[in-house]
């Protein structure tokens, strides 16, 4: 029976995962902060440990023994907030986790990295895995790429780095929540006349993406994989369709994208200097995304290890606001 650690196990992701591990038998350990882990993840396959990735000593006195694969999941995910806590929980929790693994036996180390490593103010259609690397919009996707680089850097570790595009689906409160708080505040802007399109990624895509790359551990050692749903829908669609099932009617403001950039940086100079941690009601990354179009190219994953999306944004969106059970 393969024994897989799953870090943030408490988050939309890591929970997830860790109940599709145990339900195809494979013995979980979960990593999360919180002891209320406990009562989340009962499961006489899972088991629970708690403790502060970023804390060396914390991770260290983990009686974990006999691990087959880490997939790490865990980490700070925010638009806004100060350099050092991104660089705390992404950055130094992977460097220990790293070097964890080293005394653990050197299991496969799986990092959950993101897309927004791809992201500039500007269309990027079918962007592949060795296409060069904007500099990062944020310090959300500076800590990203600064801990993929830590992963790939580990010549000594058999790993595998996956980077999901737009994860949603029940329990998600970061994506589809907040777009459609924004809508009840009023106008959303748009940009170039919404013709902005994105590929999202339903979790339980994600989920099987990463499982097919456990079972194919040999043929993605040392690689890097885009994880999308496969199927680019206009930003308008995707906030519309959520919104009727949400029983709201979204109303659009056309916006000059340079001037609205503008007036977005002078906003988030102020958060900066005054109010550190408090997040804009809109920074340049979120408003950048209604503005333009990013989908990922999916060959790499395909060819190497056959994996394929299998869930569309319509049954998708359906299994969000049914509120299936496995969230």
């Amino acid at each position: 029976m393969p024994r897989i650690l799953v870090t943030g196990a408490g988050g939309f992701l890591g929970r997830r995962l860790a109940r599709h591990l145990a339900a195809r038998d494979h013995e979980v350990v979960a990593l999360g902060r919180s002891a209320l882990l406990r009562d989340a993840l009962r499961d006489g396959r899972i088991t629970v440990k708690i403790c502060d990735l970023a804390d060396a000593a914390s991770l260290s006195a983990l009686e974990i023994e006999g691990v087959d694969a880490i997939v790490h999941c865990a980490g700070l995910s925010s638009n806004w907030g100060p350099r050092r806590d991104f660089e705390r929980n992404n950055v130094t929790a992977t460097a220990s986790l790293l070097a964890q693994a080293r005394r653990w036996g050197r299991p496969h180390f799986i990092y959950v990295s993101s897309s927004s490593v791809y992201f500039s103010f500007r269309d990027r259609l079918n962007v592949g895995e060795t296409s060069a690397l904007p500099a990062p919009v944020n310090h959300y996707a500076w800590s990203k790429v600064a801990a993929e680089q830590l992963v790939g850097s580990a010549a000594d570790l058999p790993w595998t780095i996956v980077r999901p595009r737009g994860i949603y689906g029940a329990g998600d409160r970061a994506l589809l929540p907040r777009l459609l708080r924004a809508a009840r505040r009023g106008p959303l802007p748009s940009f170039n006349g919404g013709r902005a399109v994105i590929d999202l990624t339903h979790v339980d895509d994600v989920v099987a993406a990463i499982a097919r790359v456990l079972d194919h551990r040999d043929r993605a050692t040392g690689a890097v994989y885009n994880v999308s749903g496969g199927e680019a829908v206009s930003i308008r669609d995707i906030i519309t369709r959520s919104a009727a099932l949400s029983g709201l009617d979204v109303r659009w403001r056309e916006l000059p994208w340079p001037v609205a950039l503008t007036a977005i940086r002078a906003i988030e100079g102020f958060h900066t200097l005054f109010r550190p941690q408090v997040e804009p009601v809109v920074t340049a990354y979120t408003a950048g995304l209604l503005a333009f179009s990013q989908t990922l190219d999916l060959s790499a994953i395909r060819n190497d290890i056959g994996w394929t999306p299998g869930i569309t944004f319509a049954e998708g969106l359906q299994r969000t606001f049914a509120g299936d059970q496995a969230a």
